[in-house]
């Protein structure tokens, strides 16, 4: 209920997002952009089961690809995707599972995406890179 709240708020009262929300936005706009770019449909944007959340959710022709995306700003240290450890993987699995569920788990392959988006100072987009296939779903939720 409180991010319903929030999303009133922020229409009405023009509330400022905090700084790395509004660079994960504008991250996975980008991303989306070039997925589309590149022939792949949308099915939804920052799906969420209660067990996790996928912020990107395509298909292209007999594969569901989830998409994680991570947007940072140049110079810092690691890579994006290293921020998608064992912990996260497992939570976009589970709502991955989750998803296919709801559509009768279709017979298709699955594919999990990373794209990584490096803006600089000015925020505008300095690297974008998709990782296909960054990682799969691990035997237990594997259907």
């Amino acid at each position: 209920m409180g991010t319903l709240i929030q999303k009133i708020r922020s229409v009405f009262f023009d509330v400022q997002q905090p700084d790395h929300l509004r660079k994960g936005k504008q991250g996975e706009k980008v991303a989306e952009r070039h997925l589309c770019q590149r022939g792949l449909k949308l099915l939804a944007r920052n799906y969420s089961s209660g067990r996790g959340e996928i912020d990107l959710i395509f298909r292209q022709n007999q594969c569901m690809i989830f998409v994680e995306v991570k947007t940072r700003s140049e110079g810092q240290w690691s890579r994006p995707a290293a921020a998608v450890n064992a912990r996260k993987r497992n939570l976009i699995c589970q709502a991955a599972m989750d998803y296919l569920k709801q559509l009768n788990f279709p017979k298709c392959q699955v594919r999990f995406d990373i794209v990584e988006v490096l803006l600089n100072d000015d925020e505008l987009i300095s690297e974008l890179r998709h990782l296909p296939n960054a990682f799969s779903m691990p035997d237990p939720y594997r259907y």
